[in-house]
């Protein structure tokens, strides 16, 4: 169990299938019931009591910032890229502002409902140091509305998460909530890489695993998506659950 006090939101992106609604806006401040997409992911991670909070930007990255100080968090960094790092050179970038204990990451785009308990209270409950480098949310495929391919990654008994093999269908797609540990970063490239290398890093050592979510996740692509998601939390209408 651990209990994180940095955290960074991935709001760099260009957002490219989201076209036309990011051509003069990044993704992450897309409006979902009223409410950015940044400031619904800042507002979970205000919620589990994390105060150190990073912001990427680059695309539209002022607005991006504008958008952190209009949320009024005090401690928060907005780090503006000018050259895009993708999502694990962004999170290298930002790892003098995450301290030196297990932190944090979550997509700009990420939206989910929590079930009985926290998201992430129940991913830092899960998290044992001394058996994992990185812990990733998980939902089910079946119960995606939308586009889910192949899935991501399978799970073993204990948790302990592992990618597809050739026609190999997973059962769970990443949810965009993540905890790492800065160790995974050493020796990763300066400049832009994938996150995928960090977490083929810890598969390689048995020590990436996943939690799989017990609440309502929303997958947020293409406009339509959006427009469907808004649709259904109007009515009060959630993915099934599993």
């Amino acid at each position: 169990m651990i209990a994180p006090t940095h955290a960074m939101v991935l709001a760099a992106g260009l957002g490219t299938r989201m076209r036309p609604l990011t051509d003069d806006r990044p993704k992450p401040l897309l409006p979902l019931e009223g409410r950015s997409l940044l400031h619904h992911a800042m507002d979970r991670l205000r919620d589990s009591g994390i105060r150190h909070l990073v912001v990427n930007a680059h695309w539209f990255a002022e607005q991006v910032a504008d958008a952190v100080a209009g949320y009024g968090a005090a401690d928060a960094v907005v780090l503006r890229e000018p050259v895009l790092l993708e999502t694990g050179g962004g999170v290298k970038a930002a790892l003098p502002h995450l301290g030196d204990a297990p932190f944090v990451v979550v997509n700009g785009d990420a939206f989910w409902l929590d079930g009985p308990n926290g998201a992430l209270a129940r991913m830092s409950a899960a998290f044992d140091p001394a058996e994992m480098d990185a812990m990733l949310l998980l939902v089910r495929t079946a119960t995606v509305d939308g586009d889910a391919g192949r899935g991501d990654f399978l799970l073993d008994p204990l948790g302990r998460a592992r990618r597809p093999k050739e026609r190999e269908i997973a059962p769970y797609l990443f949810g965009g909530v993540q905890i790492l540990t800065p160790g995974l970063f050493e020796g990763m490239p300066d400049g832009p890489f994938s996150l995928n290398r960090v977490y083929d890093r810890a598969i390689e050592n048995g020590r990436l695993y996943g939690l799989v979510h017990d609440g309502a996740w929303f997958h947020l692509s293409t406009p339509r998506d959006l427009t469907r998601a808004e649709t259904m939390l109007r009515a009060g209408i959630l993915p099934a659950l599993f």
